[in-house]
């Protein structure tokens, strides 16, 4: 079989552990780490944080999946369309230039809620205005009053512009 990137949804603050523990029984596995600014009352320490919080890439065949999930920190695996999904070696190797080369890494989940308005920033759209009248995941549908329409899309920080 094949091996591909796989992600992990570990435990809340195991992914450290995860990660080293699935190492040691042999697979290549991938945590991010990014510099960050702790601050406690009686000082400030740089340390090394989880990149994106609960997860951990693994390049593994698909079959691996049992195993790996024995790994008490392993909560699940992140499926798409009800496979496991796979992340592709580009966006691993992307991931591994940006922790290399940038400073102040920080990551966030873009969230989007019912009624908010936003602007389509990329695509065939672009620059349309719309309300959201449906959010499932990073799945929206947005009601686009100049066009008298509903639009369904994958959203995500790229394509779109939230208004005040």
């Amino acid at each position: 079989m094949e091996k591909h990137w796989y992600l992990i949804y570990t435990k809340p603050r195991n992914e450290k552990k995860v990660a080293e523990r699935l190492e040691k029984g042999g697979y290549t596995v991938y945590c991010p780490l990014v510099k960050s600014l702790r601050k406690w009352s009686d000082r400030k320490k740089k340390v090394q944080i989880p990149m994106f919080t609960s997860y951990v890439f693994i390049y593994m065949t698909e079959r691996d999946h049992a195993t790996v999930m024995r790994d008490p920190g392993v909560l699940f695996f992140i499926f798409w369309l009800g496979k496991l999904a796979i992340v592709k070696d580009h966006e691993i190797a992307a991931i591994r230039e940006i922790v290399a080369n940038a400073e102040d890494i920080k990551v966030s989940a873009l969230k989007v809620t019912k009624g908010q308005m936003i602007r389509i920033k990329e695509g065939t759209f672009k620059g349309l205005g719309g309300k959201i009248t449906s959010v499932s995941k990073n799945i929206v549908i947005i009601y686009i009053e100049q066009l008298g329409c509903q639009i369904q899309f994958k959203y995500s920080k790229r394509n779109l512009l939230m208004q005040d």
